[in-house]
């Protein structure tokens, strides 16, 4: 019988004959867990026969101290490996490298190298578990046990999620691949559950009028179709600035089409008309010119901002009359001003709702404006063209 299988038996042993039963956590079954994580890792980190049979005793030896005291167990788990160990022959420097091992799992302890990170994640293990809860409900009643204390499952649950989140972390390569993303789905477990805690905490709490208001509360949001409307809102917002960016670039296709005709008119036509000969052409020249520029005047005035006083007062706020998601409303108030009015109107879904509604509103109205000054323009753009040539035509056939 090799060292490990004569540290397992005793163990076992000493676990029957000596831990008290309040350890609901702290017992055989977490040590035989602990074993069987540290041998797993041992074997997928590449670890030597050696190590490995160093790892499997601390793992043994690691909380058997929580048979004669609860607060320094790692130290009297370090003195009964040591204990064994000697009487087994061996040697004291694979004794201190166990009890190196049992120091690591203490739960503020960083590991300095990849035995100490493999025993820390054995220790661990079950944070990234499918058996987390259950477990960790072991570990409570445990802690209320041990410490005479009452424990409510929302204030283990937050204490679950500080650990989870803050302090906790795998060390070996195989366990953040294997284990890191369960534990992950137990944390956002852990945020439902604390959710649902407090939820029920709160209906305990309420009186029968308040239970009444939640409920309709509740029918109230079954009734709307919240992704619905955000979808919607995203959609039609989305459309409407695309409608905005098309307008914009056809008001600047014209500016172009005209400023252009307007160079030429000025660098190639208007110089030849103080000539005699060229006198028919200064009509139709003209006429070209000022359609022109008029075609110039609308496209700019179609996509000419308007921007407003950009201010507002708390009272306005208040009543819900400022649509703080058009820049125009805010743009010279102060930045401490405009986040208590943010954060007032996303406190109300109605205020925040109608606050996109008026938006989408008054872009339709920007819209339509660009679009009635656009069509006008291109009318006249295209009438100019037309009597343009119709002009020129006249002009040279008189000539001829």
């Amino acid at each position: 019988m090799n060292i490990v299988n004569k540290a397992e038996q005793y163990v076992i042993q000493f676990f029957k004959d000596k831990l008290s039963p309040v350890y609901s956590f702290h017992n055989l079954d977490h040590t035989k867990r602990v074993v069987t994580a540290t041998e797993l890792l041992a074997d997928e980190e590449n670890v030597n026969a050696t190590d490995k049979e160093i790892l499997t005793l601390a793992a043994w030896f690691h909380d058997v101290g929580y048979c004669q005291s609860c607060s320094v167990h790692e130290n009297v788990g370090m003195q009964e490996a040591e204990k064994f160990l000697k009487q087994e022959q061996v040697s004291q420097a694979e004794i201190n490298a166990v009890k190196q091992l049992i120091h690591a799992t203490s739960l503020t302890y960083v590991p300095q190298n990849l035995l100490e990170k493999i025993i820390k994640d054995a220790d661990c293990s079950h944070i990234g578990s499918e058996d987390f809860f259950a477990i960790t409900e072991a570990l409570r009643q445990e802690c209320k046990q041990v410490y005479q204390k009452k424990i409510s499952k929302l204030d283990w649950a937050n204490t679950n999620l500080t650990f989870l989140s803050q302090t906790h972390q795998f060390y070996t390569d195989y366990a953040k691949k294997n284990w890191e993303a369960q534990k992950q789905k137990n944390i956002e477990k852990t945020f439902e559950l604390i959710a649902e805690l407090i939820e029920d905490k709160d209906k305990k709490n309420q009186t029968e009028d308040e239970k009444a208001l939640l409920n309709k509360k509740k029918l109230e949001k079954i009734e709307t179709p919240e992704r619905a409307i955000e979808t919607m809102f995203r959609v039609t917002m989305n459309n409407h600035t695309r409608l905005s960016q098309i307008a914009d670039t056809k008001a600047n296709i014209l500016l172009s089409v005209n400023a252009i005709i307007i160079s030429v008119a000025l660098s190639t036509i208007i110089p030849k008309l103080d000539s005699p000969n060229n006198a028919h052409l200064i009509i139709p020249t003209f006429v070209m010119v000022g359609f022109s520029v008029a075609s110039i005047v609308m496209a700019i005035m179609s996509t000419r901002p308007k921007v407003s006083s950009g201010t507002f007062t708390r009272k306005e706020i208040e009543e819900r009359k400022v649509n703080l998601l058009f820049f125009g409303n805010f743009h010279k108030m102060p930045i401490d001003e405009y986040m208590w009015a943010m954060k007032e109107m996303m406190k109300d879904r109605n205020y925040l709702y109608d606050s996109m509604s008026k938006d989408l509103y008054y872009l339709g109205v920007v819209l339509n404006r660009k679009y009635k000054i656009l069509r006008t323009t291109y009318t006249v753009f295209t009438i100019g063209i037309l009597v343009s040539v119709i002009t020129f035509y006249l002009a040279f056939r008189e000539v001829i």
